[in-house]
């Protein structure tokens, strides 16, 4: 069965790095976009990034333009979210998100920006 399982969040300081993995199974990843999205608490789910099947096409909200970059390593069907300049604003749970003709989810891994 499909299968997301995102890894890479934990404690950091603010102005910190972060890398968080997706690591995929189950499905063509190939054929499918990802997205990353956030939800803090008392707030909605927010799309925060997305590649496109292959990688060459890649958005961001603008919340997180030029400090976060979203890349895809199709050989090894995991993707990446590189978060920098890290805000305390950016503390939430992070979640990834495939999609093509089917939309699978992972659990989510927590991130806390915080001194």
């Amino acid at each position: 069965q499909a299968q997301l399982v995102e890894s890479g969040g934990g404690l950091v300081q603010p102005g910190g790095s972060l890398r968080l993995s997706c690591a995929v199974s189950g499905f063509t990843f190939n054929n499918y976009a990802i997205r990353w999205h956030r939800q803090a608490p008392g707030k909605e789910r927010e799309l925060v990034a997305a590649i496109s099947s292959i990688g060459g096409r890649t958005n961001y909200a603008d919340s997180v333009k030029g400090r976060f970059i979203i890349s895809r390593d199709n050989a090894k069907n995991t993707v990446y979210l590189q978060m920098n300049s890290l805000k305390p604003e950016d503390t939430a749970v992070y979640y990834c998100n495939a999609i093509w003709n089917e939309s699978y989810w992972g659990q989510g891994t927590q991130v806390t920006v915080s001194s």
